[in-house]
């Protein structure tokens, strides 16, 4: 019989030769949902080579790339926008914009969720509910909907942030407290659950004894869930404040890691046949909203809320226990690839850096994005992409 572990690690397998073409981003986090790249013939020193510039508009959505194309959102003169650029030039090849309301309640406002591809289609998730389904060679709209209106489910403080979730047929989304799903063909609502405020985390998959299940952060708990039926499997209180539980679980075989920010901190738990087991519970690391990465038992992620003073800290999982704190990334967003760190900070400071849990060992610092920016940087296919808040984007030669 196969251990727990065992059908994670062929669960994750699976998933990325299902969904990753070359070295493609297609989906959040990367196609291992954990931020970390396959890719290992890339460089990135001194002044790193700009490919190419693009003006999105105003959000903090990150980028999906296939095919060619790279997609991102953005807002401007009352409406949202779902952007196509060509992956070569940054080529606007299409757009679709929507009215939809700035929402800047103590920020600047604007887009959240990243995009998801999903083979010929792309999924996008508004703030406001506004769920839509593309053709994502030519941006013809397939099917939309609102989901928070169909559903009079709460919109929290800052809207829905999390990208739709493709799980077979089903598109899982985080939209009320443990969830919804909807036939990702034609947004036909399949299961729902409580109206009460949902999170800001992407649903997160992940199969136990035999069932597809996702991981899904409210604004009070992580609640685990029946992909075919919403049914909950288990549940875990985790209450912080103003509900922001936002960063992403990472799970490491039957090991699932949890993070917010506001001082809330981070938990282990060890996946058990009823209610996870807590393993350790720590202030050492509090993802506010940009998730760590966990390379070779050790978590590299950024501590601290953006209005507080942050580092970057690597932390052993196994037990919680801190390693180093480098203070001079601050705040900011990361994700890896081949042992490396690719940081960018929230002052536009491109970092790259080993990842190596014995000290912070920076290999080169640059300037490339001026203004706020706290859109995690994505590469893919020898490119690297980054933007900042205004949403202008640029596009480095990382060959």
């Amino acid at each position: 019989m196969k251990t727990f572990f065992q059908r994670s690690c062929l669960a994750s397998l699976a998933l990325t030769t299902s969904l990753s073409t070359a070295a493609d981003w297609p989906i959040w986090r990367g196609p291992t949902r954990d931020g970390l790249s396959l890719e290992k013939e890339w460089k990135l020193t001194g002044e790193p080579k700009i490919l190419w510039e693009a003006e999105v508009g105003l959000g903090f959505s990150s980028f999906v790339v296939a095919d060619g194309r790279a997609f991102t959102t953005g807002h401007a003169e009352g409406k949202d926008g779902v952007f196509c650029l060509d992956a070569k030039t940054g080529k606007v090849l299409w757009k679709h914009e929507y009215e939809a309301d700035l929402g800047d309640k103590y920020y600047e406002g604007g887009t959240s969720a990243t995009p998801t591809l999903d083979g010929d289609k792309v999924y996008q998730l508004s703030r406001w509910g506004d769920l839509l389904c593309f053709e994502s060679a030519t941006g013809k709209v397939i099917w939309e909907k609102n989901v928070q209106k169909e559903t009079d489910s709460n919109i929290p403080d800052w809207g829905y942030a999390g990208a739709p979730l493709v799980q077979g047929k089903l598109l899982i989304l985080n939209v009320g407290k443990a969830g919804m799903a909807v036939d990702k063909a034609t947004g036909k609502i399949i299961w729902k659950s409580d109206t009460s405020n949902a999170g800001y985390s992407t649903p997160y998959p992940m199969t136990r004894d035999g069932k597809k299940l996702a991981v899904i952060g409210s604004g009070e708990i992580f609640v685990a869930v029946e992909v075919a039926s919403g049914t909950p499997v288990w549940s875990y209180k985790w209450n912080t404040r103003y509900g922001v539980n936002a960063a992403d679980p990472i799970l490491s075989g039957d090991q699932l890691f949890i993070s917010s920010g506001y001082n809330k901190g981070c938990t282990l738990l060890k996946l058990s046949s009823s209610q996870p087991e807590k393993v350790w519970e720590s202030k050492v690391l509090k993802n506010q909203f940009n998730s760590s990465v966990l390379i070779d038992g050790h978590l590299y992620g950024i501590d601290g809320d953006q209005n507080s003073r942050c580092s970057l800290k690597c932390v052993r999982l196994n037990d919680g226990k801190e390693l180093w704190a480098e203070k001079s990334v601050g705040f900011g967003s990361l994700m890896a690839a081949d042992g490396r760190l690719i940081i960018l900070t929230e002052k536009g400071e491109l970092v790259i850096a080993k990842a190596s849990p014995a000290k912070f060992d920076e290999l080169s610092r640059a300037q490339v994005l001026s203004g706020r920016c706290w859109s995690a940087p994505v590469l893919a296919n020898g490119q690297l992409y980054l933007r900042n808040t205004p949403g202008h984007v640029v596009c480095l030669d990382a060959k």
